[in-house]
């Protein structure tokens, strides 16, 4: 079995800080579980009839993936680590005063929102999508061989 480097790669873009995504080493399948289904199964005095009925479906899976040995936390922002990417990528600008802005872009109070501004702005966007894509490539490659799985890059 060969895990989908795409698979990954969707999985860790759509990573927030509500969410965590979870391989199963066995079957490369991936399971995204938000923070709300896990205090969910995790609730002791959960009055599961109480809940909507898709919900109330999607907790054994939850229950699965928590409780296996077979499914490890892809990485997340801590691994991932946006900043660090963004500041890359800023470096990495031929253009004197683009690098400049964005490198005072990622400082200080609403260094994100500051960063897309700047990128829209210069009407580099798509450049910065590449980039990103690229960097998190490098980290899930990474992390599957660390973790022994092999990967298809199809």
């Amino acid at each position: 079995m060969k895990v989908s480097l795409q698979d990954v790669l969707d999985a860790m873009e759509l990573s927030s800080d509500e969410s965590t995504s979870y391989i199963n080493v066995k079957t490369g399948e991936i399971e995204m579980l938000t923070d709300e289904e896990v205090d969910l199964v995790e609730d002791e005095d959960l009055d599961e009839e109480a809940l909507a009925e898709w919900l109330r479906e999607r907790l054994p899976k939850v229950r699965e993936v928590l409780d296996s040995d077979d499914f490890l936390p892809l990485p997340g922002k801590f691994e991932i680590h946006e900043w660090k990417i963004m500041e890359r990528f800023s470096i990495s600008q031929t253009n004197d005063s683009v690098r400049h802005e964005l490198l005072d872009a990622i400082h200080g109070a609403g260094a994100f929102r500051n960063f897309r501004g700047a990128i829209r702005r210069h009407d580099i966007e798509d450049n910065w999508f590449t980039f990103r894509r690229s960097a998190l490539e490098e980290i899930a490659k990474e992390w599957l061989t660390a973790q022994d799985l092999p990967f298809s890059e199809s």
